[in-house]
Order: structure tokens, then sequence, then C-alpha cells
């Protein structure tokens, strides 16, 4: 459980920013410093116990901090794993670690773009270095307390994730994302939970409905009248409100739910946006509801 800035009796919050370079790392760091974070940019591992004691000094004037730590300083790297270990050991400060990751083809490609050298090729293949670089945050990706894939992100859909994720700390809520998707272009990646509704009657065989998206009015409600919906979604409900206690339970920040139809325009949508509606009206939740695909052929 998260413990709030400056609170008696608990420590700051610190989150350590890592992960594949050209995944997304400065728009992360840049969404956190908006929120209040204060934040160091590639501070070499073995000084992060330092910085804690600089936290802990402050009496609560530091109480949320994000570090970012990349290959950069990659003679420091495997200080890491030591310097958070003494922070538990030592401080009441809270540490989560974001990995943020894209597939090998979307980061050749966000290199080609930006017409950069990767850290680990500089003279060679931006691929080569993506795979060295893969290989040795392998470890790290595996301890961090939360994996966010970008390869479907842009810049301004990755700020949201990121500031929904991180604006709830005092609150000590579980943060609970729901998306719909399109399996015909593919299952989130960060997906928790993903549930099909492609057994309902589709909206997209009905002329009048076809150009809308399930948050209009007519398609959401063409949705909702059919007894398997209201039957899915009864048993839907009862399993998440099992579910997502326990994932509370344990520790886990965030739960993202997928739920996906065909084209991720009209189902899917509308089912999203009434779990929304529904595990938004809980105290103990802060839900977030966003549509992958929904604006994908508009024709």
């Amino acid at each position: 459980m998260l413990e709030g800035e400056g609170s008696p009796g608990t420590g700051a919050t610190l989150i350590i920013i890592t992960g594949m370079s050209g995944a997304g790392k400065t728009i992360a760091v840049q969404s956190l410093e908006d929120l209040g974070f204060f934040c160091v940019d590639n501070l070499p591992p073995v000084l992060i116990p330092k910085f804690a004691e600089l936290i802990e000094q402050s009496n609560g004037k530091i109480g949320k901090v994000a570090l970012v730590i990349d290959l950069r300083g990659r003679e420091f790297f495997t200080a890491l794993s030591e310097s958070l270990n003494y922070i538990k050991d030592h401080f009441t400060i809270h540490c989560e670690i974001l990995f943020l990751d894209a597939t090998d083809s979307v980061l050749v490609q966000r290199y080609k773009e930006s017409r950069r050298r990767h850290p680990l090729a500089p003279e060679g293949m931006p691929l080569d270095g993506i795979k060295l670089e893969r290989k040795m945050l392998e470890e790290l990706k595996n301890s961090a307390t939360q994996v966010l894939n970008t390869s479907t992100m842009k810049p301004a859909q990755l700020k949201e994730r990121i500031i929904s994720r991180f604006s709830h700390l005092e609150s000590q809520m579980l943060s609970v994302n729901i998306t719909s998707f399109g399996f015909k272009y593919g299952i989130p990646i960060d997906a928790d939970l993903v549930f099909d509704v492609r057994f309902l009657p589709n909206p997209h065989y009905i002329d009048h409905l076809r150009p809308n998206t399930g948050q209009n009015s007519e398609v959401y409600e063409y949705v909702m009248k059919w007894p398997e919906t209201q039957a899915f979604l009864t048993k839907l409900l009862d399993m998440l409100h099992f579910l997502i206690p326990q994932y509370r339970k344990e520790g886990k920040s965030q739960v993202i739910i997928g739920i996906g139809c065909t084209g991720g325009k009209h189902r899917s949508v509308a089912i999203s946006e009434y779990l929304g509606k529904m595990l938004g009206s809980s105290e103990t939740e802060a839900v977030t509801v966003s549509h992958r695909d929904a604006d994908r052929d508009r024709h």
C-alpha cells in the first residue's frame, strides 16, 4: 500500500523510472514533474542511498521523488538492486520501479524517426543495441512493480496513463484502467485481465449505428438491451469485485482490464463505459476508461 506524502509516521514515495531506450522515459518523467514530483534524470544508482538520506532529512518537504535510471550510466547499473535493498532496510521510503517497454520493431522505428543512435550501438544497427539492452535489463524488468508497454501509445496517451497511475498516491487507491480494443488490432500487451465480448449482438450490422461508437447513446443501449449482455455483466462484475481486493491485498498498485470485440468500436466500448461507471462508484479504487481503437476506420 502506498504511503502518503508527508503523512505522520510514513515515508516519502520514490519512483525509479527505467526501461528500454526509446520507450518513453522522458515523457514519463515530464508527466511526474507535472504531478509535483521532484525529478532527477540519470542519477547513478550508487548515489540513491545518499539521495534517500536527503529526502528523509527534508521532514516531508520532499515527499514525492522520481529518478530516471538507464544505461547511460551503465557502469553503475548493477548497483541499483543493492541501493534499493539498502533503502528498504534503512528508510521508511516507499519505492516503486516503473519499467517502460516497447516491441523491437517499434523501438527501431522510433530511432529511425528521431535519427538518434542507440547508446549500446553508436556505430552499428539500432536493433543490435536494442537486443543487447533487452538482455541486460531482463532481470530488472522482472523485479519491476509496474511494466508499461508503450508500443501502441502516442505521447499524449502515455502521459495520460502516467498521470492516471500516480495521481492517486495520497488516496491509497488501487488504480483500475479499463481499455476497450479490437482483436483485429491485437490484444493490449500490458493488460492483466482480458475479456472477449464478440459473442454479443454486433451494432456494426445496423446501418444507422455503424458510424458511431459505443459511447453513443443509441449504440450503448443496443448493446445493453440483450439478456446475454446483462447476464455477462452480472457475472463479470461479481468476479471483478472479488479479484480487485485480492490484487490490492497483494500490494498491486494497478490493474489493467482489456475488453475486446472485433474492431474495438461498438461492443467493447459500451461494456468498458458500463464497467467504468460501476467500478468507479467504489471509494477504494481510482478508475479510468480509455478506448484504444474506437477512432479507427472512421469511414
